[in-house]
């Protein structure tokens, strides 16, 4: 044999290897609906009833454990990195600006994984339960169901920098910036307006919808009005008031943050630029007639979402509490 061909054949040899490794790595890699069916058989159980306590107690509590996971997700991956305290060793997500005194929820999954811990020991990961509680909540508000997809492993660290850094949309964000925001975590601009009906539950602080209220055009002017009675402009005293994301049916999951979109009664500029003459009009107008349509397509990119960057295999650990690393 030739050196030649004797290299042409090591290589093809050395390629086919790499190819079946990574092969094996990603159906290694891959989450699924039945993880845990035989390691932890009444997880979704033991997480639903927590969940049903939770938000039978407080409504709001499910628009918080829905915003929970979509923030744990849109930093690093679903990695429940957004649960973690600070540490000598790090400074984590929660005071991030996206964050503090913004996203709650952390005390119900500490029950959840207190419940799972004592079922099924060093089992199931705190970014699991987090992807779990988000699909109850929506259910339970009156919203679709879809099979979690499950076997993702918990981070061994959090960033505060990195939850600063823009990934997370703000309410005051353009239409391009939500486009490319949610492009990054590999969703469409169809999911980003699917997944934005999650704001047809939830309340936002004033302080993220002030510049709207006062100073937007695009907006219904009574609308606007009974927003100020409780936002003042003038001082920063009402900053932390709560208004409703959907106006109509506020604790319902339903399609009625669309409808109010197309009447220029959307509380965010985020909101509002979905149905300002751009191209996503449409799809509004469509979700706004069709609440089937919309709960499908919210369904199939949450599944979506919760495919972004999980870790697994040997990857981060399973942690025994979810605020802290083992």
């Amino acid at each position: 044999m030739s050196s030649s061909s004797f290299f042409s054949s090591s290589m093809v040899i050395h390629v086919t290897f790499v190819l079946l490794v990574l092969q094996m790595g990603t159906s290694y890699a891959q989450l699924s609906t039945n993880f845990y069916s035989k390691t932890c058989p009444n997880l979704l159980s033991t997480v639903k009833s927590v969940v049903k306590s939770a938000v039978s107690k407080e409504k709001r509590m499910g628009a918080s454990l829905l915003r929970l996971h979509f923030h744990d997700c849109f930093v690093n991956g679903c990695d429940g990195s957004i649960l973690l305290d600070d540490t000598s060793s790090f400074k984590g997500e929660k005071t991030a600006g996206p964050n503090n005194n913004s996203v709650r929820g952390y005390n119900v999954i500490d029950d959840i994984k207190s419940k799972v811990e004592a079922a099924c020991p060093g089992v199931v990961s705190c970014a699991d339960i987090t992807a779990i509680a988000a699909r109850d909540s929506t259910v339970i508000l009156g919203g679709p169901s879809w099979a979690v997809k499950l076997g993702r492993r918990d981070s061994k660290t959090a960033s505060f920098n990195d939850a600063n850094s823009g990934v997370l949309p703000p309410p005051i964000s353009t239409f391009s910036n939500l486009v490319s925001r949610f492009q990054a975590v590999g969703l469409s601009t169809k999911d980003m307006v699917a997944l934005s009906g999650s704001h047809t539950i939830g309340q936002a602080r004033c302080v993220s919808f002030k510049g709207r209220i006062y100073g937007e055009s695009n907006i219904d002017a009574s609308f606007a009005k009974t927003r100020q009675r409780t936002c003042p402009n003038s001082s920063t005293s009402g900053d932390n008031n709560l208004a409703p994301l959907d106006f109509q049916t506020p604790t319902f999951f339903d399609n009625n943050y669309f409808k109010n979109l197309i009447n220029q009664k959307g509380l965010l500029h985020s909101d509002q630029v979905l149905h300002n003459g751009g191209s996503t009009d449409s799809l509004v107008e469509k979700y706004s007639k069709d609440p089937k349509a919309f709960n499908s397509d919210f369904a199939s990119a949450m599944i979506k979402m919760g495919d972004f960057r999980p870790l697994t295999g040997s990857n981060g650990e399973i942690r025994k509490e979810c605020r802290k690393v083992n």
